[in-house]
């Protein structure tokens, strides 16, 4: 499938996820950017200030009284310096400052000696400018009295004079924006690959091909494990999808039965009315019809419990419910019920009493003179036994029982009316109460064990009754 074109769903997520992920990067790296260029550019004034001030501080240690300004010392960047009076004349500079405007009106106040500004020139230029006041014994003994003031400065660095910086920073955070962005889309990509691949594969499978599977991404990532599920839930489909078919497909062969026989008996009435007698006709179209009309409640009820419809439960006595069902469904053989009495479990009664029904209506129809009910505890269960003493059930045979319509020969020539549902419904209704119905091995005849958890402890009491 890697030829195939990706479904748009998946990189619409792309897309937003590479959108959303850029958009917070450049809102980070900008923040970052304008709090580092602040911080260089004041570091880079603040060194330039500090620079300054030193070569006018050094000049000033330079002046003696009675002697002419010395011409300063120029010492790295700071090349800039004057000495100007109260008039505003500038008495001394140095060689670079020679012949210039003064550098900066600033004139700092007694009780702040040293001030920092900038300065721009008319030529267009601007100085990074620190004016010092000399000290007032200076000012006493070499100016006799007349205060001067000290420019030192340099001219403005070129990262501090433009936008070059900021520029600088933008286009660096722009570039790893677009790398970032760039990296996210190709790794959302490749990580968005598998579910693209899953989606395109779940949406090309049909009811009528379930068995087609998604692939597997290697490895134990959510994708493999998303894709696992997928294909467990896809195998769980397919499985009630041909469930459902062969019910469907058996269903109609079992009423096609009936209804053909009762299509006939009606057209052998109406061809030959002089021949065939009314009564017989209505009284076996009506048999028909009540086999019909059982086959199709059977069918409700199993495809309720196949469905998962709950039903209501509550706490009941499975001792006395098998005690109460058990005289009330055979007048041609014994039945002898052995059932331990408090055995509480917890399901819907008139399910659990269906149970009971189809299972002895089944012994009756099999035993040859007993039947033997019995209801006990065993290993933390509620165990129920029915047991008749009749030809018993092949051991091929005891799976096939539970199926669907399958009925024996033995069962066809009894009973040859019956809908084939009754041990489905009683094991479908044993597994809905989170027990077991299974047929096991007897000395004579067929054993029928039906198995449910129980609700209560186990309890010592006494026995049972005999009836």
């Amino acid at each position: 499938m890697g030829s195939r074109r990706l479904s748009p769903r998946p990189r619409s997520l792309r897309g937003r996820t590479t959108m959303t992920v850029a958009l917070l990067t450049l809102l980070f790296l900008g923040v970052i950017g304008a709090t580092a260029d602040f911080l260089a550019m004041d570091r880079l004034q603040i060194h330039a200030f500090r620079e300054a001030q030193r070569a006018a501080t050094d000049w000033i240690g330079a002046f003696r009284p009675g002697a002419p300004p010395p011409t300063p010392a120029v010492r790295g960047a700071v090349d800039l310096l004057q000495l100007v009076d109260t008039r505003g004349r500038i008495v001394a500079a140095s060689d670079a400052a020679a012949g210039m405007p003064r550098l900066s009106t600033l004139w700092p106040p007694d009780g702040d000696r040293i001030q920092d500004g900038v300065t721009c020139l008319p030529d267009g230029g601007c100085v990074l400018v620190s004016a010092v006041l000399p000290p007032p014994l200076y000012v006493q003994q070499v100016w006799r009295g007349e205060p001067h003031v000290v420019y030192a400065g340099m001219a403005q660095p070129p990262i501090l004079a433009g936008n070059r910086l900021q520029i600088l920073t933008a286009a660096g955070i722009l570039l790893t924006t677009g790398l970032v962005a760039w990296g996210n889309w190709w790794m959302a990509g490749r990580s968005l690959r598998p579910v693209a691949e899953i989606r395109e594969a779940m949406a090309d499978i049909t009811v009528s091909d379930l068995s087609r599977r998604v692939p597997e991404p290697p490895g134990r990532t959510e994708y493999t494990l998303l894709a696992r599920t997928a294909n467990r839930t896809l195998e769980r489909l397919e499985e009630a999808v041909n469930h459902q078919r062969r019910f469907a497909s058996t269903t109609s062969h079992e009423l096609r039965s009936p209804l053909a026989g009762l299509r006939a008996l009606l057209e052998e009435a109406v061809l030959y009315p002089g021949e065939v007698d009314a009564q017989v006709t209505v009284r076996d179209a009506l048999a028909v019809s009540r086999r019909l009309e059982t086959i199709v409640d059977d069918l409700l009820v199993l495809a309720r419990l196949r469905a998962g419809d709950p039903a209501a439960q509550e706490p009941l006595d499975l001792s006395a419910l098998v005690r109460e069902e058990a005289p009330l469904h055979c007048d041609r053989v014994t039945i002898h019920v052995c059932a331990r009495p408090g055995m509480t479990v917890r399901g819907n009664r008139i399910q659990l009493a269906r149970i009971l029904q189809n299972l002895l209506a089944n012994a009756c129809r099999h035993a040859a003179s007993r039947i033997d009910v019995t209801a006990e505890r065993g290993d933390g269960l509620a165990v129920v036994t029915v047991t008749d003493d009749g030809d018993g059930i092949a051991p091929q045979d005891r799976e096939r029982v539970f199926e669907r319509f399958v009925r024996l020969d033995d069962a066809r020539r009894r009973e040859p009316g019956g809908s084939g549902l009754g041990l489905a419904i009683s094991r479908d209704i044993a597994t809905a109460h989170g027990g077991t119905l299974v047929v096991e091995d007897a000395p004579h005849g067929a054993r029928f064990v039906l198995r449910l958890p129980l609700e209560d402890r186990p309890r010592d009491g006494p026995g049972a009754t005999d009836g």
